[in-house]
């Protein structure tokens, strides 16, 4: 397994660069208000459209959540952008048992009140004009492996120019408050309604 690397120096100094680029290249980075538990990790559930996503949501982290970020990222992802395990970025190293193990890594994170996990369900990155979110069947491997006593947030971010130069973003977020029993397709169910009125709102913003 590919595991995170910490180095202060690196981190602040590409902290600082995403905050630069996101300013220079968006009119506008915005999102909804939401109340964060002080006292329970982040499983944060996100759409996966771009190359931003990543930059983006470390930034959200930063404003909204202040927890210690980790993303699960694709293996190839890790081996090609290396400066991914600086930011928390952590991978499966191989196929079969290494995933197994990268997961339930993932879910002892969540056990920890000071950690945010970042998992985009789709996996790759799609289409932004999907209708539907699909989720892979490790968000559930991940639930499994830790204590379940952390808050599960929806992030939906959308991008529109609107009547600007350079395009608008903003991200719509959510607290889903988990059942007793969760299964991967209510899990999906409900993170696509979210997904549903983000885009609703989003369109009518346009109108």
């Amino acid at each position: 397994m590919y595991l995170p690397q910490k180095n202060g120096l690196i981190f602040k100094c590409y902290s600082w660069y995403i905050g630069y680029i996101l300013k220079r290249d968006f009119s506008a980075f915005t999102h909804n208000e939401l109340n964060i538990k002080e006292d329970e990790a982040v499983l944060l559930l996100a759409n996966r459209f771009s190359w931003w996503d990543g930059f983006m949501l470390f930034q959200l982290n930063k404003k909204v959540f202040k927890k210690q970020f980790h993303a699960l990222v694709t293996t190839d992802d890790y081996e090609q952008l290396g400066y991914l395990k600086y930011f928390g970025g952590f991978a499966p190293q191989k196929k079969g048992k290494d995933v197994l193990e990268t997961l339930i890594y993932a879910g002892t994170l969540l056990d920890d009140p000071k950690n945010l996990v970042l998992i985009f369900p789709q996996g790759k990155i799609k289409s932004a004009h999907v209708d539907d979110i699909a989720f892979e069947k490790g968000v559930m491997q991940v639930v499994n492996a830790s204590k379940k006593k952390f808050q599960t947030i929806f992030s939906v971010v959308l991008v529109d120019y609107f009547n600007y130069r350079k395009p608008k973003a903003k991200a719509y977020l959510a607290a889903w408050k988990a059942e007793e029993y969760v299964s991967l397709q209510l899990l999906k169910s409900e993170y696509n309604k979210h997904y549903d009125k983000a885009i609703l709102k989003q369109t009518q913003k346009a109108s």
